[in-house]
């Protein structure tokens, strides 16, 4: 999953990528609300977005109901100092999907933003099942007919995009959008190398190209 995060705080800012980033978000960072819309005028590949209230050039609740208005129903979780309810409602009520106070435990927002993609994706359901794999996202493991598989960072997030996107196929820009973010060099067989890799540690799937359209699971 690809997250907006932003935050003005460098220090703050700085400590929630990384938090995210562990959990196996890709986390793209931005410190002001206006680098932020026009982030998302180009990309689309975002999942979801953590954004501060108190930002400069466009403050969050201006941030907010554009991407309400743009946007339409991508995830948007809040984060604020501003503690009263009268905040919490005026956050809530311009569209935010949840809120959350600082100072917060970084596993809390981890499993606050699982919540809310996995919600705007229609999924209620935390692990993604096909065949005899079982990804279970909150602890990032994949077990295949009930075996542990040893997987990379790169090898998890790459299976998670094919198995939540099933039965579609994804392109190569599809899926170099979703596993890097800007602040990562993408060598042009870096995409392949990784799956082959995850080729090699699958039993009896196949990780299906088709010229013109991408790659698939298939049994």
């Amino acid at each position: 999953m690809r997250l907006l995060l932003v935050e003005d705080d460098a220090l703050l800012g700085d400590g929630i990528q990384e938090g995210l980033t562990d959990a196996g978000f890709v986390t793209d960072w931005l410190q002001d609300g206006e680098s932020a819309r026009l982030a998302l005028m180009t990309e689309t590949s975002f999942d979801g977005v953590v954004l501060d209230i108190g930002l400069p050039r466009l403050d969050g609740l201006q941030l907010l109901a554009w991407i309400r208005r743009e946007r339409g129903h991508l995830p948007v979780l809040l984060l604020t100092a501003r503690d009263s309810i009268e905040d919490r409602i005026k956050g809530l009520d311009a569209g935010a999907d949840d809120y959350l106070i600082k100072p917060f435990a970084l596993g809390e927002l981890c499993a606050r933003v699982r919540a809310l993609v996995r919600r705007g994706k229609g999924r209620h359901d935390g692990e993604l099942c096909w065949q005899d794999l079982i990804l279970d996202p909150v602890h990032q493991s994949v077990q295949q007919a009930g075996q542990t598989l040893n997987l990379t960072a790169m090898e998890y997030r790459l299976l998670h995009l094919l198995m939540a996107n099933h039965p579609h196929y994804l392109s190569r820009p599809q899926l170099e959008e979703k596993l890097y973010g800007w602040q990562q060099d993408i060598e042009s067989n870096t995409l392949d190398v990784h799956l082959s890799h995850l080729r090699k540690k699958l039993l009896n799937v196949v990780i299906r190209n088709a010229r013109n359209l991408g790659w698939r699971l298939e049994a």
